[in-house]
């Protein structure tokens, strides 16, 4: 049986794959904040990021309108040049996964199994909780892949979806989003967690009131941080990571400007979005 943790790795490329970009997409704009630890983990890497944003969210949808819409991006991706794919939404990474794996020739990672082989590597008495949109939640990858690496693992989840519209109205630090904050997180404290899974790429933004909320003595699982470093080992590993002297090039795509297209952007990745264009994937053999 293979281990669900197990890291995907390529056998090595020429060297001039090592120039090629990094593809990362997410259902919309939240999935920048993983552009930014790779681009802070990795800032010799060439980053070439998809939102879906004229389809976001993904957590209404089906799972095979899910892994279609995922298979439409990677296809995209891969056509571009990369050399992996990143799968920075939670329910894609839920749901479509080893459907991509399948089917698509690249590493692809997920942010689900880093932060999985994190909470496992840093809590102590194996009491984990996870929080997430009501999708991810529902669809219990976390949990399942908790219980099947360790047989004592207690884990408590609890659906956030309110924090999603907190965050990308700008409220990152204000006393409502730390009165929703303690409304969701207070049971899982006092459920006796010991480690915390951010299971929701919009969840860094506001980790100042959640540290607030639940206390020094919690550890905090940032999936974003985990999913870089998981990059970041899967490129040596491949004899793909650029050398130190390559200068990145960064693209940007989405399917549609939606209101606050720039606020929001900016309010993810700190800066403004370079290089952004529009593309529809219509392709009907996807």
């Amino acid at each position: 049986m293979i281990d669900p943790l197990s890291e995907v790795i390529e056998p090595q490329r020429p060297q001039s794959r090592r120039r090629l970009p990094i593809g990362v997409f997410d259902s919309g704009l939240g999935g920048l904040t993983v552009v930014k630890q790779l681009c802070k983990q990795l800032p010799s890497e060439s980053i070439l990021y998809f939102g879906d944003t004229a389809r976001v969210p993904y957590g209404t949808k089906s799972v095979e309108t899910v892994q279609r819409f995922a298979l439409q991006i990677a296809r995209f991706l891969e056509r571009q040049g990369v050399k992996l794919i990143v799968v920075a939404c939670n329910t894609a990474s839920s749901v479509a996964i080893e459907y991509l794996r399948q089917r698509i020739q690249l590493p692809v990672v997920g942010v689900i199994e880093p932060g999985v082989r994190a909470a496992l590597r840093v809590s102590e008495k194996g009491r984990i909780g996870v929080i997430g949109t009501t999708a991810t939640i529902s669809a219990g990858r976390y949990d399942d892949l908790l219980k099947s690496s360790r047989a004592d693992v207690v884990v408590e989840s609890a659906a956030c979806p309110l924090f999603v519209s907190l965050v990308e109205e700008g409220w990152i630090d204000t006393p409502v989003t730390e009165m929703v904050a303690r409304e969701y997180l207070q049971p899982l404290v006092a459920a006796g967690i010991d480690t915390l899974i951010l299971g929701c790429t919009h969840y860094p933004l506001i980790k100042k009131v959640i540290r607030r909320v639940i206390g020094e003595d919690i550890r905090i699982v940032d999936t974003a941080i985990e999913t870089a470093l998981l990059v970041d080992r899967i490129l040596v590993s491949s004899d793909l990571k650029c050398r130190h002297d390559c200068s990145p090039e960064h693209s940007f795509y989405v399917s549609d400007f939606p209101q606050k297209f720039e606020q929001t952007a900016r309010l993810f990745l700190g800066d403004d979005l370079p290089n952004v264009k529009r593309i529809e994937l219509n392709h009907p053999e996807e």
